[in-house]
């Protein structure tokens, strides 16, 4: 059996991609450091990849990253991180950094294990997260249920939106089944959501007490707002019974868990909500009018509200807000505003489709082909596959994808265009009042968005490529072609083998950076190396020489260096330096430049040498070198 140093479970309310995207950043964070996983998710299809007792046995640690419930009490004893799948999606690296060597991780211990708040709070994650976290519990199980009563209920109007009356002309028996059947889903709603936000606070216990709340707030009219309440004050009083009996015989166990807990929770629990119903309902009246009437009297504000709302984080607690409230207004008939939501959800993915056809050299192949899987997604109203576009440069990009959504809704709600299904995308197109007309509106909203995120991304890319030949001292140095057809520097004037070492034996980047300085005045191309030394540590102190793959390009220019020179280090193990991808650097080139060099001649040095490392076989064949001999060929040729 294979053992596995580091075991993690990732979960989002609605496990469609959040999820899985969670679960492969950490399982390349764990390969990229040799480094073995097992990722357990709890997607919308059940848990995948369980943990077996010996696996959660043998690990060193475990990272929980869930907005939703994941059975804790099995990892008693390991060391333990709880954070929220967006983190597990963004940081993986410092997950696994902070698992593996970070001493001050807690201890995790299911029950009457000591720990002090700090602890806590490191556990089991901040107090908003914890209530995040119940909170999609419930809204995780209640989403197949609206979708497929929301569903149901809008096939029922192919026959006619009075398909269902038996006194009406329009009346179809077969109709009348699926819109009852879809109501009797719809209707689930409220219990499901309050009965599985108690279920993760209290348990079986929450689950049963929350259940009856549930009904409680469906039958008096407080929508879902009354069924969080509910599903809040279920669980909690499950937490306070189980502590009020924690002293009875454990003999007396299975009298609490089915006589006890289940009478005392009903009876306190349902009392209370009874009584709270009463405001409860005039404020989901009240919030649901509200919105109601900024359809007629504010289409535009109401547009741009949610299409911002839908945008800001893809699927997570702000666009499941939108969500909610448009699930919560489809259950009373208002189709309207979903078709704003709904719209303001298509058009991110959709818009990264469009940016990298717009600017396809801008965004890598890997970029390309999750963009045109995009459409695809998109069309099926899964927002998150636009995700990795929008944290790649989230203050441009989300803002981008903020206005496409902001546009397809405000168009949607200003032509009046219902749509009674709760999820599907353009697969519920038949049932939409006006659906050319929609797409339309979702289409030019995912071409506003595209456009703007081809733009930022070609001037992302041209930064990348100007930073890969990084400044030197004042000089801008950049890989523009107009710098090579002016220049015919060969960078076989400044390099030969007595320039390259090989199995450099440094432990850090100073000492390196003084070893190279020292390599220069043995070599006779400066007659002070602690001049040059600080020349290189005043470089890094600007912006790090540091590239990718493993490569980083210090450089120095000082009056003590007297003429150009270029030198290779190849590094007995990897040290620590600040990289673009974050990876420990093991081959160093160096350039030496004359003070009075005004940047003529380096800079097409620097250039040439920036546009090789561009090209992934000549950075493997370099690493693949073995000899002085074989190096110098590399950049002679």
């Amino acid at each position: 059996m294979t053992k596995y140093k580091i075991i993690a479970a990732t979960g989002c309310p609605t496990g469609i991609a959040h999820t899985y995207m969670a679960q492969e950043a950490l399982e390349q964070a764990a390969k990229k450091r040799g480094i073995s996983i097992k990722v357990e998710t709890h997607g919308q299809s059940g848990v995948e990849h369980a943990f077996t007792q010996s696996e959660i046995a043998q690990a060193d640690g475990v990272i929980i990253a869930a907005d939703k419930d994941v059975d804790i009490d099995r990892f008693d004893g390991k060391r333990l991180i709880n954070v929220s799948v967006t983190k597990g999606m963004k940081e993986p690296d410092e997950l696994i950094e902070k698992i593996l060597n970070d001493q001050n991780v807690p201890v995790y211990h299911a029950a009457g294990g000591a720990k002090s708040s700090s602890e806590e709070a490191e556990l089991t994650g901040s107090f908003w997260h914890k209530m995040y976290v119940y909170l999609m519990n419930g809204v995780s199980h209640m989403l197949p249920l609206v979708v497929a009563g929301g569903v149901l209920t809008a096939v029922s109007f192919f026959w006619g939106i009075n398909s269902a009356d038996p006194k009406s002309a329009e009346y179809n028996a077969i109709a009348a089944l699926l819109n009852t059947i879809g109501g009797f889903a719809m209707n689930l709603m409220v219990p499901v959501l309050c009965a599985y936000i108690a279920e993760a606070i209290g348990k079986r216990t929450g689950l049963v007490i929350g259940f009856v709340t549930g009904m409680i707030a469906y039958t008096n009219g407080t929508g879902f707002l009354g069924g969080i309440v509910g599903g809040f004050l279920a669980g909690y009083v499950a937490v306070l019974l189980a502590k009020l009996f924690k002293s009875l015989p454990k003999s007396l166990d299975g009298l609490k868990s089915i006589f006890i807990f289940p009478v005392l929770g009903v009876l306190i629990a349902g009392t209370i909500m009874w009584y709270v119903s009463v405001p409860m309902k005039d404020i989901n009246q009240g919030m649901m009018a509200f919105l109601k009437s900024m359809e007629n009297s504010s289409p535009i504000l109401l547009g741009l509200i949610v299409g911002i709302m839908c945008a800001a984080d893809m699927g997570g607690p702000i666009n499941k807000a939108a969500y909610l409230t448009g699930t919560a207004l489809l259950a009373q008939g208002n189709y309207f505003f979903m078709a704003g939501v709904s719209a303001a959800c298509i058009a991110p993915p959709l818009a990264t489709g469009f940016a990298v056809l717009f600017n396809k050299k801008a965004y890598t192949s890997k970029e390309r082909s999750a963009g045109y899987v995009n459409f695809l997604l998109g069309s099926t109203h899964i927002t998150e596959g636009a995700i990795p576009f929008a944290a790649k440069n989230p203050l441009l990009n989300i803002p981008s994808f903020m206005i496409g959504s902001a546009i397809a809704a405000i168009l949607s709600y200003v032509t009046k265009i219902s749509v009674p299904a709760p999820h599907g995308g353009f697969i519920v197109l038949p049932l939409v009042n006006k659906p050319f007309l929609w797409v339309l509106w979702i289409v030019i909203g995912a071409l506003v968005s595209g456009f703007l995120l081809s733009i930022i991304a070609g001037r992302q890319s041209k930064h990348d490529a100007a930073m890969v030949a990084t400044p030197v001292g004042n000089v801008s140095v950049t890989s523009e072609p107009e710098v090579a057809e002016t220049k015919s520097n060969d960078l076989s004037d400044i390099i030969n083998e007595d320039n390259i070492a090989l199995d450099v034996d440094v432990k850090s980047r100073d000492e390196l950076l003084q070893y190279l300085a020292n390599f220069a005045k043995k070599l006779g191309y400066s007659t002070d190396a602690t001049a040059v030394d600080k020349k290189y540590l005043a470089r890094e102190a600007e912006s790090s020489t540091g590239m990718e793959k493993g490569i980083a390009i210090p450089h120095a220019q000082d009056k003590t260096i007297n003429r150009s020179a270029m030198l290779i280090a190849k590094l007995k193990q990897p040290i620590e330096w600040k990289t673009f991808d974050g990876q420990p650097v093991d081959i160093v080139i160096s350039f030496l430049i004359p003070d009075q060099d005004d940047g003529s001649n380096h800079l097409e040095y620097l250039s040439s040498t920036s546009k090789l490392l561009m090209h992934d076989e000549f950075v493997e064949s370099l690493k693949n070198a073995k000899t002085k001999t074989e190096i110098l060929k590399l950049f002679q040729e």
